[in-house]
């Protein structure tokens, strides 16, 4: 008469009669104002009403058996109770689910108004997760309900082991999990739960993958040498990882091909490539550690570079490792296999030494590091005086004995003339120059001349022009 919702009091009348021991009545009130959901798969466990009946019910779990001899079960509840089971589509759990009445009641609610997570928590929440994962596959649940409702609960109470065991057991070869297998794992990486993902990753199978977490592993959070050389199990682990996938492609490519759809894959070269860079990385480790152990390490950056990063990082340990040594010859022999393996711009780290030993002022060991290039057999005809040429900018820094020793020990007399000129050593310019020949050396005196008259050097205008 009103004209008010009557959902309410349907609701209440509903409680009352589950209060009252009444299931069958409760059912038919409840009717009248519960709906489904729109959605199955949404990520919340129902209507507010719907989970009021269920937690009245998980309150209250009647001890009433269902068996031959249950003479308190009404006839009627027995019946509504055997329809509820034909509602699901799984296996009843062994335990209580089966047998306590109010237990079926929570399935009957849950399949006719609650979501797919509702379900899947009430399952989880009972310990029946068998139960969970089979209803999860048969309604072909998204990943995020796997999440919350499987994934997150088992981990955090501590069943992670019994639930890769229900997975393999459902699926022995994993592929109808690997969309959910995947998801979780992209959850952990988010996370920062790294120990979780590579026992997980371990369990799929996913050698690639766990590889890339051992370098985690071995990179994360070090601040030196000698930590890495704490941590070089992990660079063990990488290697039988990868060692593992090589011996699974060769063993799939002889018989008809296996159907790894969510495990990462990587051709064999590529395998083989990644586990030179593990054991060129292994030399590495060994040696910077015995640097900073024995003292000679002089190089204090604040990031730490390892050969898992981009190239710009392993030109850093090729320069890393040549500077560490007791002498730039110690070192040079690995840092040349780096430059090859990577194929790194060779100029571009002699260079980057040579001013880090300006800085250094270790100006006699840029002779010994012209000498290494120059014996490596791959170096180019101009390799040793750019590297001077380079590291010329810091000429102000370099005193003038051992600034006119590395211009001398240059080969190309345009390069020595190019040093001297960068240095304002005008005089030795003007010298180097005269000797060429006739027509170059009137061109490098201009130069020369346009210098001195520019920079206030009379004497020297006064030579070139006399020569011209």
């Amino acid at each position: 008469k009103s004209g008010l919702d009557p959902g309410g009091a349907w609701h209440a009348w509903g409680m009352a009669c589950l209060k009252a021991g009444n299931l069958t009545s409760a059912r038919e009130k409840f009717n009248r104002c519960l709906k489904p959901p729109m959605d199955l798969n949404q990520l919340n466990h129902g209507s507010r009403l719907v989970q009021d009946v269920i937690q009245y019910l998980e309150s209250t779990m009647k001890p009433v058996l269902i068996t031959d001899d249950d003479y308190f079960a009404t006839l009627r509840e027995l019946e509504a109770t055997l329809r509820t089971r034909n509602l699901s589509l799984e296996m009843m759990c062994e335990g209580k689910i089966q047998h306590n009445s109010y237990y079926q009641e929570c399935l009957f609610y849950l399949h006719s108004y609650g979501t797919n997570l509702a379900i899947i928590s009430f399952y989880m929440r009972h310990d029946c997760m068998r139960e969970a994962l089979l209803h999860l596959l048969n309604k072909e649940s998204p990943s995020e309900v796997f999440i919350e409702g499987i994934f997150i609960p088992s981990y955090e109470s501590g069943k992670l082991h019994m639930l890769e065991n229900l997975l393999e057991t459902i699926d022995p070869g994993l592929e109808s999990w690997g969309v959910y297998l995947i998801a979780a794992c992209k959850y952990l990486q988010r996370k920062n739960y790294y120990h979780i993902l590579y026992e997980l990753q371990q369990f799929m199978k996913d050698h690639v993958r766990a590889a890339m977490t051992c370098i985690r592993f071995f990179t994360h959070g070090a601040k030196s040498y000698t930590e890495l050389g704490g941590k070089q199990t992990w660079l063990l682990k990488i290697k039988d990882h990868l060692k593992v996938y090589l011996q699974e492609v060769s063993r799939s490519s002889g018989r008809k091909k296996m159907a790894f759809t969510f495990r990462k894959k990587m051709s064999a070269t590529d395998v083989s490539r990644h586990i030179n860079t593990v054991d060129l990385q292994m030399e590495v480790t060994k040696f910077l550690h015995q640097c900073e152990s024995s003292g000679t390490s002089q190089m204090t950056d604040s990031s730490l570079p390892t050969l898992f990063g981009n190239n710009s990082m392993k030109v850093d340990v090729a320069c890393k490792v040549i500077l560490e040594g007791k002498n730039i010859e110690e070192g040079f022999g690995i840092a040349f296999r780096v430059l090859q393996d990577f194929q790194l711009e060779a100029t571009e780290v002699y260079s980057k030494v040579a001013k880090q030993l300006v800085k250094q002022q270790k100006y006699s060991e840029i002779q010994q590091l012209l000498k290494c290039v120059n014996e490596s057999g791959v170096a180019a005809k101009n390799d040793g005086d750019n590297i001077i040429l380079n590291c010329l900018n810091e000429f102000k820094n370099i005193p003038a004995e051992d600034l006119d020793n590395l211009i001398q020990d240059m080969d190309s007399d345009e390069n020595k003339i190019q040093a001297y000129m960068m240095c304002n050593k005008l005089r030795s310019a003007y010298l180097v120059s005269v000797r060429q020949e006739k027509a170059r050396a009137v061109q490098l005196v201009q130069r020369v001349r346009q210098l001195a008259e520019s920079s206030g050097d009379d004497v020297v205008k006064a030579i070139c022009a006399q020569w011209l």
